[in-house]
């Protein structure tokens, strides 16, 4: 690859956290959050990307930085308030840089910014057609330095003792970059003009580590700048012109301490130069007196990372995963010849433990927060809103969660999907809120949190809930369901996932067309997780996403039914227990319920659910194990026997078999056998619908 596209595509990953946090201030400032830390951090947001941009000759997308920073800076000294209608501009500025990054990245239609851009230069105190902040021109890409020192014209009259000393402090910076500065497509040029805007400032280069011409490294850092910065009273904003990279460069400030000066000296200097106006450089005229506290360097302690190809951290996960296949087929051959209390029996329980810990490693390498999808949705939502007519506001919590980044990356087309969905069809318009004593604006709230092994997502709006006689209307209409059909509320809820299902009374470029809700019952049933809903009408409506916290391992109970080994999911088994013949209970044609210290839960045989050959049907010489099922509740699965705990690696056969009601994926034991991991979720789901198809799996288990 050329070196320059490697640079190029660095800062299109540095962008895409730069527009992150710039989102996370604007979000901050829209609730009226956000202190001055904050709305720093959108400025050296926009800043660092308006600089990048610069470098790479992206010079439309460089513009509209430019006069988004040019308000940013107002905001952040405190010469424009940043109210909610302020924040209103700043926001669908944002979603418009984030527009033109994407453009310099993948190329396609200009981005329409004309409007946004004229409101972005009235806040900034000019016309559309100029780029002035507070009735002065905004500062050019020249502004600000002053490479010349200071004139001083001298008279006849002039005193014997000059003070040298200025009105506000001035602060000597010697800044040296490294070469990691220039890889991330930093210019320091760019720093010093930001410095330039502080205060009188005069730069020189300190050329003295170039090396000879034949030594020259082109990817290494020669050039240290010194500088002088006068009339500056904070310290602290020199740090920040500094921030973000304070990781790459070597950088020293001083305060300068000016004393009084015999100014005699600088008078015979003084009679040599040219009588109009002679150049006096306060900088040597006056002795320093750098304070010892000052001297120090002000570079902030970053935590260091490293950017990692995931196809590397995908291999090193089922190269682990192997391993771990392989201490298990090592441990049963060991100990069906030998003595569990050996030596080698001891050793393998501690190789089990450190491979336990390895792959816990390993995981954690691949989770990522959940932010960086979240964080999407607040633009989602204004849009969505401004296309529908209503208002909506958008809550985030736990957004911290962290998930496997494979489950992380197929979770944006879902959560679109539902958002735009609550705001369409879950909250009604402003004056039908207000009619109904609700607020105007709607609430759309979006949460992670991590619950019993799995994550759990829920998509919630205090609109106008599910209209269930509608959907029965609709499905009726279409043929989905007898007119005469007894349908649960939870059935009927249901029915909004069928494809092509609708209940818009018309079509539009937000719904209409049914296959918002299918593709993200797909979506998430292809990660191997289940959606639930609850509805209130008149309240409002809650999504509930339940789905595994990794795609790669997980700890599950071996059973046996039958002459098949199955799989449970550790995470979802509540207990296991010896059934007595006056806990079981008939219930209806078929069903059963056992009686569990004075709970009634269903029961069910697996052997006779999924027709596994040679299974025990005879629920009293069972052994039950009580699982739990997000949104469904308890039930009990009778099996043959339990053969042992062990972690086990998760085998995909999608691809090859197909999705398999109640099978979520497949492992390989010690023994080299292949055994099927239960879909807890899907079986419990199918005996609620009274859904019992025999499946081959002996088939499935031998693919």
């Amino acid at each position: 690859m050329d070196p320059m596209e490697a640079i190029k595509q660095t800062f299109f990953q540095e962008c895409d956290e730069l527009l992150l946090a710039m989102e996370e201030g604007l979000i901050a400032m829209e609730n009226g959050e956000a202190d001055s830390e904050m709305i720093n951090a959108v400025f050296r947001a926009v800043h660092s990307i308006k600089g990048g941009g610069g470098a790479f000759g992206f010079d439309v997308l460089v513009g509209f930085a430019h006069i988004f920073e040019n308000v940013m800076d107002l905001i952040r000294s405190d010469k424009l308030n940043p109210t909610p209608d302020v924040v209103k501009v700043l926001l669908r500025a944002g979603d418009k840089l984030s527009d033109h990054v994407a453009l310099a990245r993948d190329g396609g239609i200009d981005v329409q910014d004309s409007e946004v851009k004229a409101e972005l230069n009235q806040l900034a105190g000019g016309g559309e057609e100029e780029d002035e902040i507070g009735g002065e021109a905004a500062p050019s890409e020249f502004d600000g330095l002053s490479f010349m020192p200071v004139q001083i014209d001298i008279g006849d009259d002039a005193p014997a003792f000059m003070s040298l000393e200025p009105e506000l402090p001035s602060w000597r910076i010697r800044f040296t970059p490294h070469a990691g500065l220039y890889a991330k497509a930093n210019e320091p040029y760019l720093l010093i003009r930001e410095l330039g805007m502080l205060g009188a400032l005069e730069v020189t280069a300190d050329l003295s580590a170039i090396p000879d011409l034949l030594a020259i490294e082109p990817e290494q850092a020669y050039l240290t700048w010194n500088a002088v910065l006068r009339d500056c009273a904070d310290r602290s904003k020199i740090e920040e012109v500094f921030e973000f990279v304070s990781g790459d460069c070597d950088l020293d400030i001083s305060e300068i301490v000016p004393e009084l000066a015999v100014a005699e000296p600088v008078m015979e200097e003084v009679l040599d130069a040219p009588a109009s106006a002679v150049i006096v450089d306060l900088v040597t005229a006056a002795e320093k007196k750098p304070v010892a506290a000052a001297a120090s360097t002000a570079v902030e302690v970053v935590k260091s990372t490293i950017r990692v190809d995931l196809d590397k951290v995908d291999r090193l996960v089922n190269l682990v995963g192997e391993l771990v296949i392989t201490q298990a087929m090592l441990s049963q051959r060991i100990l069906e010849t030998t003595s569990a209390q050996s030596t080698i029996g001891t050793g393998l329980g501690e190789l089990e433990h450190l491979l336990r810990e390895l792959q816990e490693a390993v995981m954690a390498i691949r989770t990522q927060p959940v932010k960086s999808v979240f964080q999407r949705m607040p633009r989602l939502v204004r849009e969505t809103a401004a296309q529908t007519g209503k208002e909506a506001h958008l809550e985030i919590e736990g957004e911290a969660t962290e998930v496997d980044k494979t489950v992380i990356e197929r979770l944006g087309e879902p959560l679109t999907h539902m958002i735009r969905n609550a705001i369409d069809h879950g909250l009604e318009s402003p004056e039908d809120r207000v009619a109904a004593g609700k607020p105007a604006e709607g609430t759309v709230k979006l949460s992670a949190e991590h619950r019993g092994g799995r994550i759990v997502i829920e998509v919630s709006d205090d609109g106008r809930g599910i209209n269930r006689a509608k959907v029965r209307e609709k499905a009726i209409e279409r043929g989905v369901i007898a007119a005469n059909a007894n349908l649960s509320d939870e059935e009927i809820d249901n029915l909004i996932f069928l494809p092509g299902f609708s209940t818009a009374s018309q079509v539009s470029n937000i719904s209409g067309r049914g296959v918002g809700l299918d593709v993200v019952r797909r979506n998430i049933n292809d990660l191997g997780g289940r959606i639930t809903i609850s509805s209130v009408l008149g309240k409002g409506s809650k999504f509930s996403l339940t789905l595994p916290l990794t795609l790669a391992v997980l700890d599950g109970m071996i059973v046996a039914v039958g002459d098949q080994t199955f799989v449970l999911p550790l995470s979802h088994i509540v207990e296991s227990l010896l059934p007595k013949q006056s806990d079981i209970n008939a219930f209806g044609s078929t069903g059963m319920l056992l009686n569990v210290r004075g709970v009634y839960v269903p029961l069910i045989s697996v052997g006779r659910l999924l027709n596994v050959r040679g299974a025990n049907y005879d629920v009293t010489s069972s052994v039950v194990i009580l699982v739990e099922s997000e949104g469904i509740g308890r039930m009990a699965l009778a099996v043959d026997g339990i053969i042992g705990q062990r972690q086990v690696v998760i085998k995909s056969f999608e691809s090859n078999i197909g999705h398999i009601d109640g099978i979520a994926a497949a492992t390989i034991l010690g023994d080299g056998r292949v055994a099927l991991i239960l879909d807890i979720d899907g079986l419990v789901a199918g005996c609620r619908e009274g859904v019992a198809r025999p499946i081959e799996y002996q088939q499935a288990a031998g693919a």
